[in-house]
């Protein structure tokens, strides 16, 4: 049991508290100590049981508690509130916009007890008639409800990549003399996916009867051509057959997209292409250079050509972390221990990008420790050239869009990624007002996490894409790409239109531990499918080119 987890128990325990209106210095209690062991650079279960207690913000009781669930595996005062609670009720906790506190009116006073129900009575207008609520409140819960059940059963692509491997060695010890490939949205390299689809050179009838004798698969539906089950975890499998069409035929249309499809079956037809025994000879008999299954999204790309696709970036292409923060505000690690991990990576180079003070939330940083940190990374510097660190700072874009500290605190850093971290609920004007403004200051290097997305959580503010990268083409500030398996944002649709503009692309992974840096991967899988290259991603640079680079924007800051 790792510290997230026992964390979550934590939390929940204090959010279901709340709900059922119950001790608050306990719930504040629980909450703090969700907080303390979240934040331990170390596993809880590591540390001395007589030790836990003294941990900040855990104390003798809860102490005592952390045992018993490292234990047993279980918290009985979890479990015995969980009891009390509607099924409904602890779905609520996944909604966003709706606390334990409203959750608390929405059960006691409204009577509600499941989403469905809630969503009823935002769309019969009911929400608002309470206090605390209103009509803004109301509609954002119905977003969000929508939202949420609209994404049930789809997973991260991060995810569905580690069972990947696990669920081909089931299904080939299942159909051990048969054919099996995979295709669908996992070899699109989509940013989430709904179904794993693998195609078995197999009749219907015996995949359906095969399946049918494994216990941690549920039966859900089929059709003439394939079969869908749903395992214990909540991930759906399709099974394809070829009883109707070969295998390769199969897997080829389903690793490709409607309308890239579509091209490829009229080019088909125009040149009289009936069968092809693989991928390959498919391209070849329409005279196209292979395009690989993430670059099948759109007609356009049947054409790519081999120099643009033997170009596209690659993860071994990351020559630097760009955009992690450490222990001074709310990372994991120590600056140093993110610097040799990289350094030991192969990496040349890290960029420090901790909060700024308005983030008191993570621990943001006030103008005296940004001077404390600046001397202590001068420290570093000189014990572990040539790796560099570059002082940096995720500093919050205010309300009126402009940035969390002075022009004058700004220029001691090499570079500013400007980020939206508050406010989040805006309608596109005030995005856009926030953004360009902040753009628009001398100092910003790159803007973060364009929409402030969360994949499956959180669809982002809405933005204007081609304005708000005009901009960054006028002022030469880069737009990141944030590699978090959870944002990925830019999204990579509007990437083309950057390249068209020379705005150059940051793929950075917003690591809080050293663990994340290589999320940076993610990143890339998405890039690729916009036609990347190194040379347009700012942390493919090598430290001289990147250092070039830093210089060369620091001189128009004052041009």
């Amino acid at each position: 049991m790792d510290n997230s987890s026992i964390a979550d128990q934590f939390s929940l325990l204090s959010k279901l508290m709340d709900i059922h209106g119950e001790n608050t210095f306990k719930s504040k209690s629980y909450a703090a100590t969700a907080f303390a062991i979240d934040r331990l650079p170390i596993a809880i279960v590591e540390t001395p049981k007589e030790k836990i207690a003294a941990i900040k913000g855990i104390g003798e009781s809860n102490a005592k508690k952390i045992i018993e669930l490292i234990e047993t595996g279980a918290l009985s005062i979890l479990s015995e509130i969980i009891s009390r609670t509607p099924p409904g009720i602890l779905e609520m906790l996944q909604i966003k916009g709706i606390g334990p506190k409203k959750i608390a009116v929405i059960w006691k006073e409204m009577e509600i007890e499941s989403i469905g129900e809630l969503l009823y009575a935002c769309k019969e207008n009911r929400l608002k008639l309470y206090k605390g609520f209103g009509e803004k409140t109301q509609q954002n819960v119905a977003e969000s409800i929508e939202y949420f059940l609209n994404n049930q059963g789809h997973f991260l692509f991060a995810q569905i990549e580690l069972i990947v491997p696990d669920i081909m060695e089931m299904i080939k010890n299942i159909f051990p003399s048969n054919k099996i490939l995979i295709t669908g949205a996992f070899v699109r390299q989509l940013e989430t996916i709904e179904e794993i689809e693998f195609v078995i050179d197999e009749t219907l009838e015996k995949i359906i009867h095969q399946f049918n004798l494994i216990q941690d698969f549920t039966f859900i539906n089929s059709d003439d051509a394939s079969v869908k089950y749903k395992s214990v975890a909540g991930f759906s499998v399709r099974l394809y057959c070829t009883e109707k069409k070969s295998l390769e035929e199969i897997t080829f249309e389903h690793s490709c997209s409607a309308e890239f499809l579509d091209e490829i079956n009229l080019r088909r037809q125009q040149q009289s292409v009936q069968s092809f025994k693989s991928e390959t000879e498919l391209f070849k008999q329409l005279q196209l250079y292979p395009i690989p299954p993430y670059l099948r999204e759109n007609k356009k790309n049947v054409s790519a050509n081999e120099d643009d696709i033997q170009q596209i970036i690659q993860p071994e292409h990351i020559k630097g972390i760009i955009h992690c923060h450490s222990d001074w505000s709310d990372g994991t690690h120590t600056i140093e221990k993110m610097a040799t991990t990289a350094k030991d990576m192969g990496l040349e180079y890290l960029v420090i990008s901790d909060h700024s003070k308005s983030a008191f939330y993570a621990g943001g940083l006030n103008e005296q420790r940004i001077k404390e940190q600046h001397l202590y990374i001068d420290t570093l510097n000189e014990k572990l050239s040539p790796f560099k660190i570059f002082k940096s700072i995720e500093c919050d874009i205010l309300n009126d869009g402009s940035l969390d500290y002075s022009n004058a605190v700004l220029s001691t850093f090499d570079l500013v990624i400007a980020s939206v971290h508050s406010n989040l609920k805006m309608p596109e004007e005030k995005a856009m007002s926030r953004l360009l403004h902040a753009i628009e200051n001398p100092y910003t290097t790159i803007l973060g996490h364009m929409t402030g997305r969360l994949l499956l959580s959180r669809k982002g503010y809405p933005v204007d894409h081609k304005k708000i990268i005009d901009a960054c083409a006028a002022h030469q500030v880069a737009i990141e790409l944030n590699a978090h398996p959870s944002r990925l944002d830019i999204d990579w649709r509007h990437i083309e239109y950057a390249l068209e503009k020379n705005v150059m692309i940051s793929i950075d992974p917003d690591s809080h531990s050293t663990e994340g840096f290589t999320d940076t991967r993610y990143g890339v899988l998405v890039a690729q499918k916009a036609l990347l290259k190194p040379s347009q991603n700012l942390s493919s640079f090598g430290l001289d080119q990147f250092q070039e680079y830093i210089s060369s924007r620091r001189k128009t800051r004052t041009s």
